[in-house]
C-alpha cells in the first residue's frame, strides 16, 4: 500500500509535525521546515535537530519530505530575486539535510511576463547553482508540476523535462505529481482511462521511475481552468475514481501520498482525518463510496 500522509504545521517546533503525523496514522508527512512569508530563518537549533531526529525515527516514517517557500522564484527575470531566490533554496536544503528529510518539494517559479524559454533556463541555472553548493547531500529535489496560473512554469511535463535536461547533476531532482494543478493545467483524470492516458504521457515525458511522491488534492476549479484551488478528496472536479485507482495502483504500492486538502470544511470540522479515512478506505474497499 502507498505510503499515506499530510502536510502538516510546525507550529511549535518542527517535531511538532511528527506528533502531527503519528495522532492521525500517518506513514509519511510533509511539512515546511521555515516560516513560508519570510526570506529569513532562525537557525535550527542541535537539540531542535536531535529532538526532531529521534521523533522522526521513533515514529517509523517512511520518505519524510519538505517543501520549500512560496517566495522562492528561480524563473525570475529580476537579478536580485533570482540571487536571493537561490540562497534561500540553499538554506531550505541545508534545513532539509539537518533534519533527515529524504526530498524536499519545489515549484518552477514564474517568468513574470520574460517568457517561457527564458524562465526556464533561468530555473535550470538556479537549481546548478544550488546543487552545486550542496555537495554530498542525500537530500533529493522534486519537481512539482503548478497549475500553470498567471506565469507560473511546470503546467506542462515538457518544462519539467527540460528544466532537468539542463542539470549538470540531473539525479539529485526528481519530480512531484499534484493531482489539482495537473487537473488544472488540463491532464484529465476522472475516468481510468484518461488517469490511464494522463500517467502514460507522464511516464513517456518524464519517466514513472522519476516520480517520486504524489500531492493529493481535488480540485475546486474545472479542467483546464489553470486556477490552483484545491478541494477535499472526491468533493472537487476531479471526483473520487482518481484517487481509488492511484492508491490501488501497485507501480506505487511504496510511493509517499501526501495531501494538501483544506484543514476544515464549512462547519469548522477537522477535514484531514475524513480524507485520510477515505483514501484507506479505497484500500479496504475497492468501490467506497466518496465521503459528504
Amino acid at each position: 500500500m502507498p505510503y499515506l500522509g499530510a502536510h502538516l504545521s510546525i507550529a511549535g517546533g518542527v517535531h511538532k509535525a511528527i506528533e502531527a503525523a503519528v495522532a492521525l496514522g500517518c506513514q509519511t508527512l510533509q511539512l515546511f521546515t521555515k516560516s513560508t512569508n519570510q526570506w529569513r530563518a532562525r537557525p535550527l537549533s542541535p537539540a531542535e535537530i536531535a529532538q526532531f531526529r529521534q521523533a522522526l525515527e521513533q515514529a517509523g516514517l517512511h520518505h519524510p519530505t519538505a517543501h520549500d517557500s512560496y517566495l522562492i522564484n528561480l524563473a525570475t527575470p529580476e537579478p536580485d530575486l533570482f540571487a536571493r531566490s537561490v540562497d534561500a533554496l540553499i538554506v531550505e536544503m541545508e534545513r532539509a539535510e539537518a533534519l533527515g528529510l529524504e526530498y524536499l518539494v519545489l515549484h518552477p517559479g514564474a517568468h513574470t511576463g520574460s517568457g517561457e524559454a527564458e524562465g526556464i533556463a533561468r530555473v535550470a541555472e538556479g537549481l546548478n547553482r544550488a546543487l552545486r553548493s550542496c555537495p554530498g547531500f542525500h537530500l533529493q529535489l522534486l519537481l512539482e508540476n503548478t497549475a500553470g496560473q498567471g506565469s507560473n512554469l511546470g503546467y506542462r511535463f515538457e518544462h519539467l523535462r527540460e528544466i532537468r535536461q539542463r542539470l549538470h547533476q540531473p539525479e539529485r531532482v526528481a519530480f512531484c505529481l499534484d493531482t489539482c494543478h495537473a487537473f488544472a493545467a488540463g491532464y484529465d483524470l476522472r475516468t481510468p482511462s484518461a488517469l490511464t492516458q494522463t500517467l502514460s504521457e507522464f511516464d513517456e515525458i518524464l519517466g514513472l521511475s522519476h516520480l517520486k511522491v504524489f500531492h493529493l488534492n481535488d480540485s475546486v476549479k474545472p479542467l483546464g481552468s489553470r486556477v490552483d484551488r484545491h478541494a477535499a478528496i472526491g468533493q472537487g472536479q476531479i471526483g473520487p475514481t482518481a484517487f481509488r485507482l492511484l492508491v490501488q495502483d501497485p507501480r506505487f504500492a511504496e510511493h509517499p501520498m501526501i495531501i494538501e486538502t483544506p484543514k476544515e470544511d464549512e462547519t469548522g470540522r477537522p477535514m484531514d482525518p475524513v480524507n485520510l479515512a477515505l483514501l484507506r478506505s479505497f484500500l479496504r474497499n475497492p468501490s467506497a463510496p466518496r465521503h459528504r
